[in-house]
């Protein structure tokens, strides 16, 4: 059975200072990459004949407005069907920034997931065989996951504070 150490230390061994920041929340393995090696390390856990990391879970997107030049997280769930075991890798992108490449040519499975975190957060997955909004309609002219925007319409004036608790 695999342990999230041992895969740590492989993945230190092979990737040294570009693979860090390393947690084990809810006892699944998360670390952070850069985004010139998440590819290089997707091909490796799946292909390497220990770990057979053969099935992406999910792909997203998060953004973090407050925490500048990491203003976006791309997030990779991978799973190994072998010897079922979790790995989340994170790769945070910049405002302004926005792109990382496809791994589409690593798990086909990436194409519709990429362009779900395209059409929501505006995250450009180079490479992308067709990277076209996939919910949304292409005439939109902006990603509605980004938290550019108040939660609430403040030019509302049918709402009495008392009645939400405020």
């Amino acid at each position: 059975m695999l342990t999230n150490q041992e895969v740590a230390e492989e993945l230190l061994r092979e990737f040294g200072e570009d693979v860090y920041g390393f947690e084990e929340p809810y006892e699944m393995l998360t670390l952070t990459t850069t985004r010139d090696q998440i590819i290089p390390m997707l091909e490796f856990l799946f292909n390497h004949q220990k770990f057979q990391a053969n099935f992406l879970t999910d792909l997203t997107g998060v953004h973090y407005p407050d925490t500048p030049g990491l203003e976006y997280a791309v997030v990779y769930h991978l799973h190994s069907l072998v010897h079922n075991f979790r790995l989340r890798i994170k790769v945070f992108l910049a405002e302004g920034d926005e792109r990382i490449p496809t791994a589409t040519k690593v798990y086909e499975s990436a194409n519709w997931m990429e362009r779900e975190t395209y059409d929501f957060f505006g995250i450009q997955f180079e490479g992308h065989p067709n990277l076209i909004r996939i919910l949304n309609i292409e005439e939109m002219d902006y990603f509605p996951m980004r938290r550019q925007y108040p939660l609430e319409d403040t030019t509302r004036e049918d709402k009495t504070d008392a009645l939400f608790g405020r």
